[in-house]
């Protein structure tokens, strides 16, 4: 089984739009393993797990729900069984459009390295990361008190930011 990123346009109320959204990854046989609202509501960063993007792009159809993208991702300081069992909520998230010519093993390695510069930073924590295997850009989840903090700990790792979104509070699962 592997992991999938597909970010989505929510439309109407947002817990009937992630109850659907369960609903269409069930129905697919995949697992359904988080989903990051934004704070306005704008947009939805769900996590399934499952055998096949295609599967997911023809169930989402079905119930209603536009899809441009499903995409692998590989998960990143963080156990899989673990973000399962306590679906971890998030106060915000980092896109970053990975620059050409970065391989996934360089990517890793960064990652490894930089990582303990976080400690600089302590009212910040980094909680997870979803690379997308085709390495066109990751998500970063942190816990922080306002996004100045988040700005803080990326400029600790040298890793910029592309686009930062304050995200909903709610249970994430």
């Amino acid at each position: 089984m592997s992991l999938y990123l597909t970010e989505l346009t929510p439309v109407g109320p947002i817990d009937d739009f992630l109850a659907t959204v369960q609903v269409a990854v069930a129905q697919a046989g995949g697992e359904f393993i988080e989903a990051q609202v934004t704070a306005d509501h704008g947009q939805v960063f769900v996590i399934l797990e499952g055998s096949s993007p295609d599967v997911y792009r023809t169930s989402f159809s079905h119930v209603g729900i536009d899809v441009t993208s499903v995409d692998q991702v590989r998960l990143v300081g963080a156990d899989l069984e673990e973000v399962k069992r306590t679906r971890p909520t998030s106060g915000y998230l980092v896109e970053w459009d990975i620059p050409a010519g970065i391989t996934m093993d360089a990517y890793l390695a960064r990652k490894k390295e930089k990582s303990p510069l976080y400690a600089q930073v302590p009212e910040t924590t980094f909680q997870r990361t979803y690379v997308r295997e085709d390495m066109v850009k990751c998500l970063c989840f942190y816990e922080a008190p306002d996004e100045a903090a988040v700005v803080r700990a990326r400029d600790v790792v040298s890793t910029p930011i592309d686009r930062l979104h304050r995200l909903d509070s709610r249970d994430s699962s």
